[in-house]
């Protein structure tokens, strides 16, 4: 049995620190949190300090390292997309597609069915439209928008099938209650998201079984005192969770420490980067479907906008979400980690990611007492 065994770092575990203790990994999974007086034999990994905890998983990422998905929906983009990221403490990702042709979701559920058996960070797939609100497009493309047909409910079950973890984003206003009822039966992960939908549509698709909300706060209805919207329904709505983009662009942290406090339900809102090609790539500029989106540096960390100022994703990673959630958003940093780690992983149902209980995945991520990433580890490998 090949095992390694990490001292050095207090460990978090996905729900509390451990001090003075080690990791104990064997054959790529997690055996044991132990006393440093109580270690079988292996190889010894020593670290300088800081903060080992379980590799951090993003539910929605459009690219990375120079690399959009939508140009070039194939395995080597996604895993092109996964390694611009790592270096920031990301070890699971699902590759998203924003609104695009039927062709490109086709080639990008090929391709994650490859993908996710490398076993190298792609965890899934994330389909962000067509079935959006055209009122609530924010940078995604209103022509090519429409309502889910029986058609794409098949093909979407189908593609949970060979991925495995299948994430799509709709707009309330383009799928019915039954077919919302269909997927989620199905094991098909519904995020209601881009969407200009009353508080009652929302929660009747939460009822039905949608999962989730997407960037909660962005391109969709607002709270209002006597028209909730989606957020109202997101917020008060026990199982629903909601992803955030904490970046300093987005939303406000005001908004985004008045979700915390409000949402009904423990350990609902996790973070999210929304990132584009531009992490992890010296670059001020991408095309998004034939528009150039420029970086503007400055604040908290740089944002993407189109030429008329709309925001076209973020330019973060997760590491600096974390740093954003302890620093203006009152996130003890064991709850900041949590929002990276163990609440992507329920919200997306990979149970053996985003905590370090045994027999667990030993992805790992080793952080300073500054925040920053130091080294990450893929099933106990050096990534």
């Amino acid at each position: 049995m090949a095992r390694k065994i990490f001292v050095g770092a207090r460990i978090f575990d996905g729900e509390c620190f451990h001090d003075d203790k080690a990791l104990i990994v064997a054959d790529g999974r997690v055996e044991a949190i132990a006393a440093g007086n109580d270690l079988p034999d292996g190889e010894t990994v020593t670290l300088s300090g800081g903060v080992l905890s379980a590799g951090f998983i993003d539910a929605q990422v459009n690219g990375g390292a120079g690399r959009m998905l939508n140009d070039e929906p194939s395995v080597a983009s996604m895993e092109i997309i996964a390694g611009g990221h790592r270096p920031y403490g990301t070890t699971s990702l699902l590759p998203t597609l924003i609104t695009d042709t039927a062709e490109a979701s086709i080639a990008a559920i090929e391709a994650a069915t490859e993908a996710v058996k490398a076993n190298r960070g792609v965890a899934g797939l994330h389909l962000e439209g067509p079935h959006l609100a055209p009122a609530r497009k924010g940078a995604h493309l209103a022509e090519l928008m429409r309502p889910v047909e029986g058609r794409d409910v098949k093909a979407f079950i189908q593609a949970r099938e060979a991925i495995g973890t299948l994430l799509v984003t709709m707009a309330a206003e383009q799928v019915t209650v039954a077919q919302v009822r269909e997927l989620a039966e199905a094991g098909v992960t519904v995020s209601i998201g881009h969407s200009d939908c009353s508080s009652e549509a929302a929660a009747e698709r939460f009822d039905a079984g949608a999962r989730g909300v997407t960037h909660l706060f962005n391109a969709m209805s607002q709270l209002g005192h006597r028209a909730p919207g989606l957020v109202g329904a997101a917020i008060d709505h026990p199982s629903t969770w909601c992803g955030i983009i904490a970046d300093g662009h987005h939303v406000d942290p005001k908004a985004l420490r008045t979700a915390l406090r409000a949402k009904r339900g423990e350990g609902k809102l996790f973070f999210v980067t929304d990132a584009m090609s531009l992490v992890g790539s010296e670059k001020d500029s991408f095309t998004l479907n034939g528009r150039t989106v420029r970086r503007e540096r400055g604040g908290f960390c740089s944002k993407l906008v189109l030429s008329d100022g709309t925001l076209a994703g973020s330019d973060v990673d997760m590491i600096s979400t974390i740093r954003y959630g302890v620093t203006y958003l009152d996130l003890t940093l064991a709850e900041a980690l949590r929002m990276a780690t163990l609440y992507p992983a329920r919200f997306l149902r990979l149970a053996d990611r985003g905590h370090l209980s045994p027999g667990a995945r030993a992805d790992l991520v080793h952080l300073t007492d500054a925040l920053t990433v130091i080294a990450t580890w893929l099933a106990g490998e050096t990534a």
